[in-house]
């Protein structure tokens, strides 16, 4: 049966592309919403019709009980939820999470979802708390790693088999659990015990978390993000190279009257209006979906449809390349969320070799642009221009003939020769009114060029707004200036 995910295309580590398993296969980044058989607000056959080509269920669930354990082993688990795409179950870990112990073991949650017909299979890994100590981490995690090992060993290496990545908020012990998955050989890796990072808004260790994983998986594996549920966090999960989402947030905050935006949610009872153009917004003013009797169901859909059109925005963004305008756009909805941003920008060394090298624009959206990885990358490249023994950079435009070389200066990027005036991402750049914090970061750009080329003489051309800025980052060079 196996698993494969192809990328097609990418944007600062995201992917788009398309996850194989079996003979059914799905588009990524996608969401995988999470069904309650014994609640469910929302019918599998109705995400099938909203184009909800996967879904996530509890095997532990079914295991245990009255009403769908014989059926699911007798009809299958797609006859039962009425379901003709992707299934995946998880295996009882997230019981395991909350009452600290389950019923089963990790080869009967196996043979169980095997059994059943589940599409994707969950081994019973250890979802060990952010509050853990080392100890606590390492001794879980080894057993985790046992469960994968014991996977691979019992069921076959073409088993549809996920393999969890844990190792609570240890950079290192993430490190360690996706190289020793990867050398496992499993294809799809979910990341693991992340969900209380999320409820208590901890979004700079959960970058921290993603990217240590990430470092050490390969290229190749699909990383799903277990429990990412919110779509305002979703753009930001992508830029990190998170290709799955699983949650019932669209359920559960239906249930307690929360009404989802993509950029934060609302009570059902503080809203005037209806900000959204789905069936139910548009069918219904906020004080009749507040009195209506089938409000939770109501909501559900509401908030299943925001979710899904935000991956869909996702995907978009990553084939325009523009995801690091929406990841800025959906991170400034909320002041944690922010510091995330900051902390991915932080990293921007590490994603810069996954980025594409051309892009249709580069939008200037503040301080954080500075960072982004086109603005690393071009300077990166400074050292490539050639120039002569008398280097003139030209704030204005100019050219002067007393110059061997003279080149252009574009903020946030910095300096430029005229054949790349067109080119990216000098070219399909939108740059405001020139700032400080730019000006700096262009700077710094010269400051390349010039220790690329010690033997050559630089000067500047600038106003006079703009001195004290490059003396700050370029020191005692050369300095002309007109009065602004």
């Amino acid at each position: 049966m196996g698993i494969a995910f192809e990328s097609l295309a990418s944007d600062i580590a995201g992917r788009s592309g398309k996850l194989t398993v079996g003979k059914k296969s799905i588009k990524t980044p996608a969401l995988l919403p999470v069904i309650n058989p014994h609640l469910p607000l929302v019918t599998p056959n109705e995400m099938r019709a909203m184009g909800v080509g996967a879904l996530i269920t509890n095997a532990y669930i079914f295991s245990q009980s009255r009403q769908f354990r014989e059926r699911a082993l007798d009809e299958g688990l797609h006859r039962v939820l009425d379901y003709d795409g992707i299934i995946m179950t998880d295996s009882g870990s997230f019981q395991l999470s909350v009452y600290g112990e389950v019923s089963i073991t990790n080869t009967e949650t196996l043979a169980f979802q095997r059994d059943i017909g589940s599409d994707i299979w969950v081994p019973l890994d250890i979802p060990t708390s952010p509050g853990s100590d080392r100890t606590t981490t390492e001794r879980e995690l080894a057993i985790t790693m046992q469960r994968l090992r014991e996977a691979k060993e019992v069921f076959g290496s073409d088993a549809p088999l996920a393999g969890p990545i844990q190792g609570g908020i240890f950079d290192d012990l993430r490190e360690r659990a996706g190289r020793d998955v990867t050398a496992l050989g499993f294809s799809f890796c979910p990341i693991g015990a992340v969900v209380p990072l999320m409820e208590a808004y901890r979004y700079r260790d959960l970058v921290s978390v993603v990217m240590a994983a990430k470092k050490t998986l390969s290229p190749s594996a699909c990383v799903h993000l277990f429990g990412a549920g919110h779509p305002s966090m979703f753009a930001l999960a992508t830029a990190m190279g998170c290709d799955l989402f699983d949650s019932a947030a669209y359920a559960l905050y239906a249930k307690d009257g929360r009404y989802l935006t993509a950029h934060g949610s609302y009570r059902i009872n503080e809203l005037t209006d209806l900000p959204c153009a789905c069936a139910v917004c548009r069918s219904h003013t906020a004080e009749e979906l507040r009195s209506d009797p089938d409000r939770e169901r109501l909501l559900a859909l509401h908030n299943l449809h925001v979710t899904l059109a935000e991956i869909s925005r996702i995907r978009q963004a990553i084939a325009d390349g523009t995801l690091w305008e929406l990841v800025d756009e959906r991170c400034r909805s909320h002041p944690q969320l922010l510091s995330g941003y900051r902390s991915l920008l932080d990293r921007a060394p590490e994603l810069a070799p996954y980025d594409a090298v051309s892009k249709r624009r580069f939008f200037y959206r503040g301080d954080e642009s500075c960072r982004r990885t086109e603005v690393l990358r071009y300077q990166e490249n400074l050292s490539r221009i050639p120039v002569g023994k008398n280097v003139l950079v030209a704030f204005d435009g100019g050219e002067r003939d007393a110059f061997d070389t003279t080149l252009f200066f574009k903020p946030p990027f910095g300096p430029y020769p005229r054949e790349l005036k067109e080119t990216f991402p000098i070219g399909p750049s939108e740059i405001p009114e020139w700032d400080d914090a730019m000006v700096r970061q262009g700077c710094r750009g010269v400051r390349v060029l010039m220790g690329s080329h010690p033997g050559s003489r630089f000067t500047v051309v600038c106003g006079q707004r703009w001195v004290p800025v490059v003396r700050e980052i370029l020191g005692d060079i050369r300095v002309i200036h007109d009065a602004d």
